[in-house]
């Protein structure tokens, strides 16, 4: 009676281990993955830019105020 119970138990495991879901695929290329790269680059490059004008206008500002530089 026990070896039927164990029996079961195992089968009932090693079905619902093998009915797991695979690994998802790896997203595929496109025609479209060069120009959002290009978008990625362009963001990246904008937000460097934001940071030094704001920098400056901060610095411009202290200046202004006669405080001294940070």
């Amino acid at each position: 009676m026990r070896s039927i119970m164990v029996m079961t138990m195992s089968l009932s495991v090693l079905f619902i281990a093998g009915c797991a879901a695979p690994d998802p695929p790896s997203p595929q290329k496109t025609v479209f993955d060069p120009l959002t790269q290009q978008l990625d680059r362009a963001r990246a490059v904008q937000k460097t830019v934001d940071a030094n004008a704001d920098a400056t206008r901060k610095a411009a500002d202290a200046q202004e105020r006669g405080d001294t530089p940070p």
